[in-house]
């Protein structure tokens, strides 16, 4: 458990403001270091073999220009690959997405003793009634869990049986933590205190739901 929440600990959080094609746009930023090899990094985020061990398994053209599927989730289309420093993709999720709402880039950049500095920013148009809702931890909290799972597998390990871990004690306070501490960026952001404490609320409950 200790180690679970380190590597929640070991990374920061920021919301701010930014564009997408389709205008104006609130963005997720998550940055941490990893003890692993640019190249390692990079490889365990754009292998299909290696997505499938950390992330979810992927599908398409996966080159500049080609489309892409994550099963069960979202899709969309590769904007920029610079190996082994930038990868930027289009991100959408459900029939009823729209081109140019939503977006996500990393960049990794090497380290002074063999680590790696990474950073993803999504950036995606959302309703402003969503958003006073879940605030950021809607989208943030499922990057740290994202992110969980490649610091596991650049380690060596796995989430073994994802399916039983989700509902796990374990998840659930990892969720709870993730969610305060998107908390934490939105008052620094400017968010309203009130806004900001009923937002962590409903997405802890939706994250991390009571098992009764």
């Amino acid at each position: 458990m200790k180690d679970i929440l380190d590597e929640l600990a070991a990374a920061h959080r920021e919301l701010r403001m930014g564009s997408v094609p389709a205008g104006e746009a609130h963005a997720v930023v998550l940055r941490r270091r990893y003890a692993a090899e640019i190249n390692d990094v990079w490889d365990a985020i754009t292998s299909a073999e290696r997505l499938s061990r950390w992330f979810l398994p992927v599908s398409g053209d996966l080159r500049l220009g080609g489309r892409y599927q994550l099963q069960g989730n979202a899709g969309g289309e590769i904007l920029r690959c610079e190996p082994p420093r930038l990868l930027k993709v289009s991100w959408l999720f459900g029939p009823d997405a729209k081109a140019g709402t939503s977006e996500v880039e990393v960049r990794l950049t090497p380290g002074p003793s063999g680590d790696t500095e990474f950073e993803l920013v999504h950036t995606a148009v959302v309703d402003e009634a969503f958003f006073s809702t879940y605030g950021p931890g809607a989208t943030g909290v499922g990057w740290d869990l994202g992110l969980l799972g490649l610091a596991l597998h650049l380690a060596g390990g796995e989430i073994k049986n994802p399916g039983e871990f989700e509902v796990s004690p374990e998840a659930r306070e990892f969720s709870r933590r993730s969610a305060a501490s998107w908390g934490e960026a939105h008052l620094a952001a400017g968010g309203d205190p009130a806004q900001v404490a009923a937002a962590v609320e409903a997405t802890t409950t939706f994250y991390a739901p009571d098992p009764t």
